[in-house]
């Protein structure tokens, strides 16, 4: 797996050179699914195509949870669709420092389908317009299709009842309110998995929207041998899985489902509380 994360002034170049990545805007709104592809078409970094958080990254919701994984052979269409090939590196970003749509992309594509080389924008858009980066407006060109078919690797990821059954250290990437169960306004119970601890996926970041320093997120990530992390529905969990690939520590698997997922079934307990 190569280095998860890349700057802006990085990317620049890699954009002038005679391999240009793939680039993949991310950008999504919560509970607005046709917000991405409006923010994309409005304005985005050059030769960038939209990856839509709830069409492409996710399946259906339902009993799986609120943004469960697609099925391997949607997303396999999808990345057909893009041209997104092992031998082609790939850069996501979003807005929110990959705390949304990008950190999910990453992780489906490096983690679950195997791409050699796909990295974050450090910072997002924000630090692309920082780095005096333009940006443009409209469709674009289309993206000359692939055949790649990846070899999916589902040990990357948990289900329900194995997060039920485990005792590896259970990651909350959720704020510490709707941890608590003091606040909760997307999902209908609130609380979080019993013997769960609380990472907020924003104490990854700075105040300048970019990864801590690697030292930095080795020393607050919690260590465990074995660790699953989640989330309200499998995307800012995998924000979470992100950071630990930043500090160069071992990689928490996911669990897609998450709260959205855990809470459907009466018979799973629920804790409230720190």
């Amino acid at each position: 797996m190569s280095q998860p994360l890349i700057a802006a002034w990085e990317l620049e170049e890699a954009l002038e050179g005679a391999h240009p990545p793939r680039l993949l805007d991310c950008r999504a709104r919560l509970g607005q699914p046709d917000a991405g592809h409006g923010l994309w078409w409005k304005a985005h970094l050059p030769g960038s195509h939209h990856l839509d958080l709830d069409r492409d990254l996710a399946g259906p919701p339902g009993e799986g949870g609120r943004h469960p994984l697609p099925r391997q052979e949607a997303f396999t269409a999808t990345l057909q669709r893009l041209g997104v090939a092992p031998d082609v590196p790939v850069v996501v970003y979003d807005d929110m420092g990959g705390q949304l749509a990008a950190a999910r992309a990453w992780w489906m594509l490096a983690c679950w389908a195997g791409h050699p080389d796909v990295r974050v924008l450090d910072g997002g858009i924000q630090a692309w317009l920082g780095h005096g980066g333009e940006l443009r407006e409209g469709d674009g060109v289309a993206p000359r299709p692939g055949d790649w078919s990846p070899a999916y690797r589902d040990d990357a990821w948990m289900g329900a009842d194995a997060v039920f059954s485990g005792r590896g250290l259970k990651l909350d990437a959720r704020s510490r309110e709707r941890f608590s169960g003091e606040a909760e306004p997307i999902d209908p119970v609130a609380g979080h998995i019993p013997g769960a601890v609380c990472r907020p996926s924003a104490e990854n970041l700075g105040a300048d929207g970019r990864f801590k320093h690697p030292h930095r997120l080795a020393e607050e990530l919690p260590q465990a041998d074995e660790a699953v992390a989640y989330c309200g529905s499998g995307v800012t969990a995998c924000h979470t899985i992100l950071a630990y690939a930043v500090a160069g520590r071992p990689l928490p698997r996911l669990y897609p489902g998450s709260w959205s997922e855990w809470i459907r079934d009466p018979a799973r307990p629920v804790a409230t509380g720190e």
